[in-house]
């Protein structure tokens, strides 16, 4: 029987209500830092500190996308925890490297250009940030289970406690004067822990059920080598599309208005974000809502499509009328020379969250059938797209750097959406055969 539209709402609705919460954590904070002293260096700080920390992070974030895929039974959960930990403890290890006094000037004051006040800055967030990367890929293995497991709804659950404890923390840090980039720091570092924490101790009866179950095939079916088969792929594809935020602040710090773009632009990526994240929430409603025959393809399209006009559509009323400003200056405290540089990327933003819908009803089929390389090819050709298509914006058109940046990310995600369509193809061909 096909699926209604409203079985899947009812099944999408709490992953994107934890996107969506996930979404608001940006411009919450920058709205806080926007509102303390020296908001401009603090703000540009915050964007160049977070890209660095989700670009380590990025090897852990398919984490729950893998569990959702392949925990099985008891001999398939064990593999996947013990692989999910090892993994947690490189991300960890990697990011101490980052903070080792020779490669942190390498990368901040070399690479990516940074003036030295912001670069102090940098360096003391990421020092805050180094739970982060673990405590991502713990609660992202647990999130993945609940949603095997039909509870979506506790995920949402989980990510309620984040957003509290991010808020009370932000505003008791504020309150004590400390620079906002360390405001945003301590506060995310305190949010994903507690998150963690809460998806582990939500996620004890999925785990039970799970292990309850004896293996349908052989025990050595799952191992190590078939996880980083399906794994890689996906690992290098987060770190592939991560790596796009650091890329774009490299070419931020060297076009027109440098200080101006890096401090607008996770505002403006924060609030593009809000209107994306429910449409990410869509991979693994893909994943764990379609059959074997690809019998339930149509709704799930029908639904993919209607989700990427909404949010589109949504979008369209920041960068196209007069609310523009009441979100900008108003709410996230920019100034109006700040709020300026903000309504173009914005506007060339609009249709990201339609082709991020689409993407990931792509990536949900592909990733269901097992076929992850597809995945990374075309996340690969996005980052390509944006590191090719930036300088030429800005040697064409003289534009400052946050429009560049919004112009050229809005060209590689064309490209990743349609680079995926043959495989798609085939992949719904041959289960409906």
């Amino acid at each position: 029987m096909p699926l209604s539209q409203r079985s899947i709402l009812l099944f999408w609705a709490p992953l994107a209500a934890t996107w969506l919460m996930m979404a608001v954590e940006g411009p919450f904070l920058a709205a806080v830092i926007a509102r303390l002293p020296e908001a401009k260096i603090n703000l540009a700080a915050y964007g160049v500190a977070f890209a660095i920390a989700m670009l380590v992070e990025s090897p852990v974030v398919m984490l729950m996308t893998t569990s959702t895929a392949l925990a099985e039974d008891a001999h398939s959960f064990r593999k996947l925890r013990r692989f999910a930990f090892l993994l947690n403890a490189g991300t960890t290890g990697i990011l101490l490297l980052v903070l080792v006094p020779p490669v942190f000037d390498l990368i901040a004051l070399q690479v990516l250009a940074l003036p030295g006040e912001v670069a102090l800055l940098v360096e003391d967030a990421l020092w805050l940030l180094v739970p982060w990367p673990a405590a991502i890929g713990y609660r992202r293995f647990y999130q993945g289970l609940l949603i095997r497991d039909g509870r979506p709804r506790l995920v949402a659950a989980g990510t309620v406690t984040r957003i509290s404890a991010i808020a009370l923390v932000a505003l008791v840090l504020a309150r004590l004067g400390i620079p906002g980039t360390l405001v945003a720091a301590g506060a995310m570092t305190a949010g994903v822990c507690t998150e963690a924490a809460a998806s582990r101790w939500m996620a004890r009866g999925s785990v039970a059920r799970v292990l309850a179950r004896t293996p349908a095939t052989h025990p050595g079916a799952l191992n190590y080598g078939v996880i980083s088969r399906f794994y890689y792929p996906l690992a290098l594809t987060s770190l592939l599309g991560f790596a796009a935020h650091p890329l774009l602040t490299f070419f931020m710090g060297r076009a027109p208005a440098p200080v101006e773009s890096l401090a607008v632009f996770p505002v403006v990526g924060s609030l593009t974000f809000i209107f994306r994240a429910v449409c990410l929430a869509y991979q693994e409603v893909t994943i764990a809502l379609l059959d074997e025959r690809h019998e339930q393809l149509p709704p799930l399209r029908t639904f993919a499509v209607s989700l990427g006009l909404v949010t589109t559509g949504c979008l369209a009323v920041f960068g196209l009328t007069p609310f523009s400003s009441v979100w900008f200056e108003t709410i996230s405290g920019l100034t109006p020379d700040l709020a300026a540089f903000a309504i173009l990327p914005t506007v060339l933003f609009i249709p990201l969250p339609f082709l991020s819908a689409f993407l990931s009803l792509e990536r949900g089929i592909l990733i269901k059938a097992r076929r992850t390389r597809p995945v990374t090819l075309a996340t690969a050709t996005e980052v390509a797209c944006i590191a090719v298509g930036f300088p030429l914006l800005v040697q064409a058109f003289g534009w400052v750097g946050v429009t560049a940046a919004a112009a050229a990310s809005l060209v590689g995600r064309t490209a990743a959406v349609s680079i995926l369509i043959p495989s798609v193809v085939r992949v719904v061909r041959r289960a409906s055969r």
